[in-house]
């Protein structure tokens, strides 16, 4: 009988480590995150490296007098976190509330052995598969060029508010200003990078 006890302890972080990265896998934010490589060319790893650490934050709270389960308050905070460290993005929708109450109620399935649970995300998982999904992106560009805040140019605007919000551009192009000799003409320049 212990064995058999043995091998479902040990099934547990596997079933439950299944429908954390099916669950994470649905998660808007992460998947543009991966999907525009915001967290660079390793984002899918990250992705990965999100989903072990909350495994293995739960799963150091099953032996006796060890640390407390996390809460779904903890598993927020560790995803804001993530986001913001590894990928650059600061979550501010009500998403991750939801995505912790999911992560705390797998763990829950995945100790009572209730694979239906998993099953379900893996499922839904399965179907976003390849699909893109519409997420609200605002890009905030640091304009003073050094990471301080803002303060020095709110004032400028007058407390104004932009009426438009600014749109996410993957990347900026820009065209090099025209060179104008003293006589009035204009210098050509090659396009290369390999210009010498």
């Amino acid at each position: 009988m212990s064995s058999g006890l043995t091998a479902s302890v040990e099934a547990v972080p596997l079933l439950f480590a299944r429908g954390v990265i099916a669950r994470l896998a649905l998660w808007p934010a992460l998947r543009a995150a991966v999907d525009n490589s915001w967290g660079g060319s390793a984002s899918a790893q990250k992705r990965t490296w999100l989903a072990s650490e909350l495994v293995d934050a739960f799963e150091a709270s099953v032996p006796p007098g060890n640390a407390e389960q996390p809460d779904e308050e903890y598993v927020e905070l560790n995803l804001l976190q993530a986001m913001e460290d590894e990928f650059d993005v600061v979550i501010e929708d009500d998403s991750v509330e939801p995505l912790a109450r999911d992560i705390v109620a797998l763990w829950a399935a995945a100790r009572s052995g209730n694979e239906a649970l998993v099953l379900e995300w893996e499922a839904k998982a399965e179907k976003m598969r390849g699909k893109r999904m519409d997420v609200n992106v605002q890009e905030v560009v640091d304009e003073t060029g050094d990471g301080e805040d803002s303060e020095d140019w709110e004032d400028e605007d007058d407390g104004e508010a932009d009426s438009e919000v600014p749109q996410l551009v993957e990347r900026a192009i820009h065209k090099p200003e025209p060179i104008v000799d003293e006589d009035g003409f204009t210098l050509v320049q090659g396009k290369g990078k390999g210009r010498r």
